[in-house]
């Protein structure tokens, strides 16, 4: 599927849900329309009753024709709507309790053509929502087809790659991942709801009263650390698989080689100034890649859980060259993480002697004397790399070829921002917030890497943009997708609860 097309998917794909959400939340206040209209048809009944019930008192005092009276008030207020029938046997029954009958009679000399004002208010009401609703039923129906048209469009655009990675995926019960994701929405929620109740206590310390401003700040830290603890354990075993991730994406995939031995470092969690982070360099740097397309990798065999970050598949220990092979030709990116591993320099040679050049992306680390020999052993033509790339030892640089397979150096590590021109009074202040940000969040290895390659990939003519900032917000996803868990729990509460007034339980 092509980025416009899968783009367009996206957005039928949200209209459709959008459209679907006011749809039903429009049919429900149509049904209590409804409901009102039925419940209101034997008014013109119950306010002749109540006239009769308030000429007996007048006339006689009638014990039983006041409970009569307060009957009909009391019914009138539950299912006559805000009009004059409602309102004037309120009055009437107050004038009743007050003595003044001879007043509540002239009140509702007009009750039965106020009772029918009413009912015609309520049937221009519930014509009213009908067709609103059926207005935006019709698109909801209609956009259904596009949208399975296009999710069954984008299956088979990855069919094969599919059914080569999901040979290759371990078995697990089917509720497995359905239980962990519900668990950790339970965590998501209170991450997002101990950094409010936090960030609250902070801005209003000053004016709450002491023990609500401890019980915020406790509160709130226990339900963040809570949130963390569930997320560390619901992550890894609610983690997709490579075939589960190309499914849902529907783009050739980045295939993304590196050694065992790395996944350690690439586990680390680079903590930001403002607030802690769960995710990974990996998490962060495959973020970044997702603007290419979904990534997956080989996982570790034998491993109890996968690493977060790239979508796992499992490899045979004695047969797994074919499959890289047939992957390689599959994927639309090659990014190789190079380091000591005999398989890894093999997978070097591979990709340079069956692929094009513009699929390949190497990741060399800094600092490393041995890694450096091997690059120069494969890619002689690097003499000056050791002086451009960085001393990082997750990666130091990132190499890129043109057509005829000559490498280019791009050096992974921070870069001064640039100065604005003298008078672009505008632009310093720009700079200076994205300075300030910056410096908050996005200096962490992860963005540096993802820079590079970013920059790495314009050279060669594909521009991702967004691969910068989809590293940056990957270190906060946990919190802002708590904050979205609370906003899509709100909305659905809040139909939910007009369903159960149209069904009488609410």
């Amino acid at each position: 599927m092509s980025s416009g097309l899968r783009a367009f998917a996206r957005l039928i794909t949200a209209v459709s849900i959008v459209t679907a959400y006011v749809a039903l939340h429009l049919a429900i206040t149509a049904g209590m329309d409804l409901r009102a209209c039925d419940r209101f048809r034997d008014a013109p009944a119950r306010a002749a009753a109540f006239t009769a019930a308030l000429d007996r008192y007048a006339a006689a005092g009638d014990v039983s024709a006041r409970a009569e009276i307060l009957a009909g008030d009391t019914w009138f207020k539950e299912e006559a709507p805000s009009g004059a029938s409602r309102s004037a046997v309120s009055s009437a029954t107050g004038d009743v309790e007050k003595g003044r009958v001879s007043l509540a009679r002239e009140r509702v000399a007009g009750l039965a053509a106020g009772v029918r004002r009413d009912q015609a208010r309520l049937e221009r009401k519930l014509r009213l929502s009908r067709a609103v609703a059926l207005y935006w039923t019709v698109p909801a129906v209609v956009l259904l087809g596009p949208v399975l048209w296009l999710r069954r469009r984008r299956r088979s655009d990855t069919a094969e790659i599919i059914r080569v990675v999901s040979r290759f995926a371990p078995r697990h019960p089917w509720w497995r991942r359905p239980v962990f994701l519900l668990a950790g929405s339970g965590g998501y929620l209170l991450l997002a709801g101990g950094v409010t109740a936090v960030a609250k206590a902070q801005r209003e310390g000053y004016e709450m009263p002491p023990m609500r401003f401890m019980l915020s700040l406790v509160g709130g830290c226990a339900a963040f650390g809570a949130g963390v603890l569930i997320l560390r354990y619901t992550r890894p075993r609610s983690a997709r698989s490579a075939a589960r991730a190309l499914l849902a994406d529907g783009r050739r995939p980045v295939l993304y080689l590196r050694s065992f031995a790395d996944d350690g470092i690439a586990a680390q969690v680079d903590d930001s100034a403002s607030f802690v982070s769960l995710h990974s360099r990996e998490e962060q740097f495959t973020a970044a890649l997702g603007a290419v397309g979904p990534v997956i990798t080989v996982g570790k065999p034998g491993e109890p859980l996968p690493r977060l970050g790239a979508a796992r598949f499992y490899l045979p220990l004695d047969n797994w060259q074919p499959a890289v092979l047939r992957l390689m030709e599959l994927s639309q990116l090659i990014v190789l993480r190079l380091g000591l591993g005999e398989g890894l320099w093999w997978e070097v040679q591979q990709a340079r002697a069956t692929q094009p050049a513009r699929k390949l992306v190497l990741l060399a680390p800094g600092g490393l004397p041995k890694v450096m020999q091997r690059l120069d052993e494969h890619l002689p033509s690097l003499p000056m790399f050791a002086e451009v790339a960085g001393d990082d030892p997750w990666t130091g640089a990132v190499l890129t070829f043109d057509p005829e397979w000559t490498p280019r150096v791009h050096p992974v590590g921070p870069s001064p921002l640039a100065k604005p021109p003298r008078g672009a009074l505008m632009r310093r202040g720009l700079r200076a917030v994205k300075a300030g940000w910056a410096t908050m969040i996005i200096h962490t290895p992860a963005y540096h890497l993802a820079r590079a390659v970013k920059d790495a990939l314009a050279s060669m003519g594909v521009r991702k943009r967004t691969m910068t900032w989809r590293a940056t917000f990957a270190t906060q996803t946990s919190l802002w997708t708590g904050f979205a868990l609370v906003a899509a729990l709100g909305l659905c509460a809040w139909l939910a609860g007009r369903a159960l007034q149209l069904l009488g339980l609410g």
